[in-house]
């Protein structure tokens, strides 16, 4: 159940997702094709994904590692 409080993830298209990151929306089906990136839901035709799984999807296919918190 979702509230105001806690919202829930924000979920983009793929096109979106292609601007969030800077690359072209082929690259984010490439990502779902390669298993980077999973479709958390879907409006009409369109896929939907959690803008923390895109952010990582880019992190694994350019090979960077996951931002780490300093103290």
């Amino acid at each position: 159940m979702r509230s105001a409080r806690y919202p829930g993830p924000t979920l983009i298209n793929g096109e979106s997702a292609a601007r969030e990151t800077g690359v072209v929306p082929a690259t984010v089906r490439k990502w779902v094709q390669l298993g980077h990136l999973a479709a958390a839901g879907r409006s009409g035709r369109a896929s939907l994904y959690r803008l923390e799984d895109v952010f990582a999807a880019e992190r694994v296919a350019r090979g960077r590692k996951a931002p780490t918190r300093r103290a």
